[in-house]
């Protein structure tokens, strides 16, 4: 298994027994949107349950941020070319240490290792830890046919003001 030490925290490729402890620290991540107005719902909103962890675990596109406890994960699948990052969070008294960072970059790394052409993502345009993040991170909104589809799902699902991110590996 390969770990990736950072200044704070371990990356580790999620294991079948941290599915069932993801939902919970997406909950609790889900939280700062209390905050930001038209959009406080998301804090109680549905996160991805633990067979759906287990799904991106079983195909070697989950990693976890573990430094003596789960403290964050990233979930991701390949589509096309791409890794798509489904969801990142990480635990709100750990926000701002750089785990999300370092996550991130673990997820390129494996886009690399694996070929692919890209890392792409949805998210919200005007959420500071959203499209700005990512934006200081190199992405940029795109609109390929995949990703104005996955947006067209989420603004079926009333996920307002989102936008589609690439990060062009090659």
């Amino acid at each position: 298994m390969r770990h990736v030490r950072g200044r704070r925290g371990l990356i580790r490729r999620a294991t079948a027994a941290d599915a069932a402890l993801l939902p919970a620290i997406e909950q609790a991540a889900g939280a700062s949107f209390a905050a930001v107005p038209g959009l406080e719902w998301i804090a109680d909103d549905r996160v991805l349950d633990a067979e759906e962890h287990a799904a991106a675990i079983a195909a070697g596109t989950a990693w976890v941020a573990d430094d003596g406890g789960l403290v964050g994960f990233l979930t991701a699948t390949v589509a096309s070319d791409a890794l798509h990052i489904d969801e990142i969070a990480v635990l709100p008294d750990r926000q701002g240490a750089g785990i999300g960072r370092q996550l991130i970059a673990t997820a390129v790394e494996e886009a690399r290792a694996r070929g692919l052409s890209a890392v792409t993502l949805t998210t919200f345009r005007d959420v500071a830890w959203n499209a700005p993040f990512y934006a200081r991170l190199g992405f940029v909104e795109a609109s390929d046919a995949r990703l104005v589809a996955l947006l067209a799902e989420e603004a079926e699902r009333r996920l307002p003001g989102r936008c589609a991110m690439l990060l062009t590996l090659r």
